[in-house]
């Protein structure tokens, strides 16, 4: 619009001047002065209605994208949002199976801990149980010493006692006349001593084990004992049968052979045969093999 009006201005001078009018030269170049004037404000104009058209193009991009990112923020904020509630959701779904976890856990440590305190107690009774268990097998095993001193100082009884097992080992020769399997009476007198002591024991089991050497049996008695097998079963069902008919429990009472397998001394003296004939009264747990 200002160029147009420029142009005009110029036209209205040119025709001014061709029609003749009179102007001063001074109010001439003020005109023209004022044409070039406002010829430069309408370049400036121009060039700044250009940057400003420019910058309005650039706000409008910029405002645009601002636009583009908030509307991405809003959708990450929903998102965001969204997320949260459900994190929410699975830590309260958490919290109360920890919870009840927690419960479940406290319930049995306290089952446990009531176990515990009887299974102590079990412990304690079972282990006074077994300490007057021993106190009675030790007690046995000095009643027999004290009743078979006089056998022991001889040589004919041993007496031992290891881990609630009491052993009454009898040489033979005490017992039984050579190649004999019926107790003699002098042996009987012997084994009466024992069943005094053993009479009042009832919680244990009493074995009678049958011992020889390894000399192998010969002559006419071989008919009647053709190995150490027969001979020192016979001695051990004989002794057992005693034990049964002075009172001792046939229940709790049983036999064993062992022949000449189970030598307690070598065999190649007459010293260590005679230790390895013998008669073995033990005393074991009920539930011992």
């Amino acid at each position: 619009m200002l160029k147009r009006l420029l142009i005009l201005t110029m036209l209205s001078l040119s025709s001014l001047m061709l029609s003749g009018c009179l102007v001063g030269e001074g109010k001439y170049l003020k005109k023209v002065e004022e044409a070039d004037n406002l010829s430069k404000e309408l370049t400036t104009l121009q060039e700044k209605y250009s940057a400003l058209s420019s910058e309005n193009e650039g706000l409008k991009g910029t405002l645009a994208k601002l636009k583009d990112e908030a509307a991405g923020l809003a959708q990450d904020k929903e998102k965001l949002t969204a997320d949260n509630r459900e994190l929410q959701q699975v830590l309260q779904a958490k919290s109360d199976s920890l919870s009840q976890n927690i419960v479940e856990l406290r319930q049995k440590v306290s089952q446990l801990e009531a176990e515990n305190a009887r299974l102590k107690a079990d412990i304690a009774l079972t282990q006074k149980a077994k300490e007057e268990k021993v106190r009675e097998v030790s007690k046995t095993y000095e009643d027999l010493l004290d009743k078979m001193k006089g056998e022991i100082a001889q040589g004919q009884v041993t007496i031992s006692e290891l881990k609630g097992k009491l052993t009454v080992n009898m040489v033979d020769a005490i017992l039984f006349d050579s190649g004999k399997t019926e107790v003699k009476p002098a042996g009987m007198d012997i084994l009466q001593k024992v069943v005094e002591i053993l009479k009042d024991v009832t919680d244990k089991a009493i074995r009678i084990e049958g011992h020889t050497d390894n000399v192998q049996i010969v002559g006419n008695l071989a008919k009647r004992f053709p190995t150490n097998w027969e001979l020192s079963s016979a001695r051990a069902i004989n002794v057992t049968r005693f034990l049964q008919s002075r009172g001792i429990d046939p229940a709790v009472l049983s036999a064993v052979a062992y022949g000449e397998y189970h030598p307690v001394a070598p065999n190649d003296t007459d010293e260590g045969k005679a230790k390895n004939r013998r008669i073995e009264i033990i005393l074991v747990p009920k539930d011992a093999p």
